[in-house]
């Protein structure tokens, strides 16, 4: 294998279900390819039910694969488990904090289970609570904590015994704007810092404004790698926004500019088409004067110039706005 920190050949997950003749199987994770260079902020995109979870659970040692073979922070992930869990840093969604216990508690305790000595730990428990600005509410129960605190304590637990890798699932999710740009300069730190970061989000503009690379994962499958711009550049065209009153107005609209030959691609999702072309801006008064003539009625009509959720329809047929999932 390269000198890549995570790298995947083949991983696969199969869940089965029931019993005798009733047994069920879905492949959740088909034979994804993933690498991940030193030093990166790697970003992983995919809707809800995409595989996103179950490649995360893999890559943590929390499940094991089905088949296939990857190679974590320098360690086969089958073969030597408990030497990638001393590698890496996990973040999850649901958090590992003792929410009886304070910030400076649940620091020394992470750090003891690492196998840093009580002085060490005490002095490293002091520092990221400085570091995070937890000073204010550090003597309190974690339990007491808003969102934005809990936060920045299961981000110092993550990283109390300094992995080569972290892995952070979701790490804004449901914070406000603030919050949410003070986990941007601290997971840039943390890269400075020399941690290589493997982020699952569904805020674009997080992906855009963090990340080095990208994968998107759709259906089990890695149907994109790249930077953004890389992606970008792959569709290349604008696209015309259209949205309409109704499904019989939308699938008129549709047969309409199918046949253009201005008109690259057509995708449509609910009442809106996504007219993808060169020179948006000039075709717009076109498109309005044939919907006119053909008395079709819309809702609204704008230009979108490509952005990481282009990307992500265009290989999904689905979006990934903000806020959804």
């Amino acid at each position: 294998m390269s000198d890549a920190i995570l790298q995947t050949n083949g991983l696969s997950k199969v869940f089965t279900s029931g019993k005798g003749k009733k047994v069920k199987k879905v492949e959740a994770v088909k034979g994804v390819d993933l690498e991940v260079k030193p030093g990166e902020i790697f970003g992983f995109l995919g809707p809800n039910g995409a595989g996103k979870s179950t490649t995360l659970n893999m890559l943590t040692t929390l499940s094991t694969p089905t088949s296939g073979k990857a190679m974590v922070a320098g360690f086969d992930l089958l073969k030597h488990p408990q030497r990638v869990r001393e590698q890496i840093g996990y973040v999850s969604q649901a958090g590992g904090a003792d929410t009886f216990a304070n910030a400076y508690e649940n620091l020394l305790l992470q750090a003891r289970l690492y196998g840093i000595s009580k002085p060490e730990a005490s002095k490293k428990a002091k520092e990221l609570v400085e570091r995070f600005q937890m000073m204010e509410f550090a003597d309190r129960e974690a339990r007491t904590y808003s969102g934005g605190q809990k936060r920045r304590l299961e981000l110092a637990l993550g990283i109390v015994h300094q992995p080569k890798l972290v892995f952070l699932d979701e790490p804004t999710t449901g914070l406000d704007p603030q919050s949410r740009a003070y986990f941007w300069e601290e997971i840039k730190r943390l890269k400075e810092d020399g941690m290589t970061i493997f982020l699952t989000t569904h805020y674009l503009e997080e992906a855009d404004n963090l990340c080095d690379r990208v994968a998107i994962i759709d259906h089990g499958t890695i149907v994109a790698v790249g930077t953004q711009l890389e992606l970008k550049r792959q569709i290349g065209a604008e696209s015309i926004i259209v949205e309409f009153k109704g499904e019989k107005d939308t699938e008129s609209a549709k047969v309409l500019f199918g046949s253009l030959q201005f008109v690259q691609k057509i995708i449509a999702q609910e009442n809106k088409l996504y007219l993808y072309v060169q020179n948006g801006e000039g075709l717009i008064a076109e498109v309005l004067r044939m919907l006119d003539k053909e008395k079709i009625a819309i809702q609204t009509i704008g230009l979108s110039r490509p952005s990481l959720d282009d990307v992500f329809l265009q290989k999904t047929g689905r979006s990934l706005r903000e806020g959804k999932q």
